[in-house]
């Protein structure tokens, strides 16, 4: 049994979970920058704090198991490895950016116009589409 294949597997398992938050959190955002009732903002910040602390255990796991793979299977000198390395330390800095954001909503005012956040929540995306394209063609 090929253990890169099982590896692999999960890897693509725990980014499509990681991702599924990564796409939904700002979306909450969007709607918690949009209200102004007390309640609604109390009910959006648990579900933010949820969805983040849900994802974040598969966006360890994603790149636990894309080291694994990395270190066992890759020489880390071809230029798309090191290109979509630091796609995935930019995606790394959006959670992180997002859990900054999370707790800017506990204060008073929202951080950012709920514009500003249907904007940010297409950034994981670009990096999505940058990070398949140079997995699969492989072009530097």
């Amino acid at each position: 049994m090929n253990w890169y294949f099982w590896l692999k597997t999960f890897h693509i398992v725990f980014m499509v979970a990681w991702y599924a938050g990564l796409f939904y959190l700002p979306r909450l955002f969007v709607h918690h920058a949009m209200t102004e009732d007390p309640a609604t903002r109390e009910r959006l910040q648990i579900m933010e704090r949820k969805l983040f602390w849900f994802i974040t255990p598969w966006a360890v796991l994603t790149l636990v198991l894309g080291i694994g793979m990395g270190s066992m299977y890759f020489d880390w000198g071809h230029f798309w490895l090191q290109v979509k390395t630091g796609l995935v330390l930019l995606l790394v800095a959006f959670h992180l950016w997002c859990w900054k954001l999370m707790i800017e909503f506990r204060g008073p005012t929202n951080p950012h116009s709920h514009v500003w956040f249907r904007w940010f929540n297409e950034f994981p995306l670009l990096i999505l589409v940058a990070a398949v394209y140079l997995v699969i063609f492989k072009p530097l």
